[in-house]
């Protein structure tokens, strides 16, 4: 039987800024393994060697298999590694180049396989907003578009909300012209938690920052302020 998928969503920051170290705390409570497999994906930063080296600083921290697949490397037993993993964490950086590589791996099947058996699926800004719908994105280089993403999670997603101001007019707007489903806005050092579809804890790791909820109700927009 598929467990319910977990999810957890970070605005933006984190281990790969070398920041908001109470936001890898909570992932790592959420695991319910002892010693667990902890990979990361940072296929949307082309493969920062920088952003991998952040990932074993942070995640040796912890009792843990720290471990990471390079897509732009030599790749081996794709599918073993991916089902292996009890947290898989994406990292930030371009979302359509990332899940336009992943397509060609068929990674997306392998990583939605594995939530149903089990796995976490965490990451930040790219590696949030992929797991649902649709995501308010700039990856194209044509300014914020509606981007189609995995689908694991109903809805949309907008990472770096209050860090970035032209994207809090933006997100909304596009979900009063119907061009994004209901979403959730995430702000940097934010982590919301959602499993099966619907959103169970997370927290934040600086002063102010939170995380939103936008929706149409009787035609008009919405935003309520998520509390953890």
């Amino acid at each position: 039987m598929n467990s319910p998928i977990n999810i957890i969503a970070v605005g933006g920051g984190g281990f790969t800024h070398e920041i908001d170290s109470e936001l890898e705390d909570y992932i790592f409570q959420q695991l319910p393994v002892t010693n667990p497999a902890i990979g990361f994906i940072p296929t949307a930063s082309g493969d920062s060697e920088i952003k991998i080296t952040r990932f074993y600083e942070r995640f040796n921290q912890f009792d843990c298999q720290a471990s990471h697949l390079n897509l732009f490397g030599t790749v081996k037993e794709l599918q073993k590694w991916v089902l292996s993993q009890d947290l898989i964490y994406v990292g930030g950086g371009n979302t359509k180049s990332m899940l336009s590589v992943w397509r060609e791996w068929d990674l997306p099947r392998l990583l939605q396989r594995a939530a149903q058996n089990g796995t976490v699926l965490s990451g930040v800004s790219a590696g949030a907003v992929c797991w649902f719908d649709m995501a308010l994105s700039e990856s194209g280089g044509d300014g914020l578009v509606a981007l189609p993403t995995l689908g694991f999670v109903s809805g949309s997603c907008c990472p770096h909300y209050s860090t970035e101001e032209h994207r809090r007019a933006s997100f909304a707007e596009f979900i009063e012209q119907g061009l994004l489903p209901t979403g959730i806005a995430i702000d940097d050092g934010v982590a919301v938690h959602l499993r099966g579809g619907e959103i169970v804890g997370g927290v934040s790791a600086r002063k102010d920052a939170c995380a939103y909820h936008l929706s149409m109700v009787a035609g008009r927009l919405e935003t309520k302020t998520l509390t953890f």
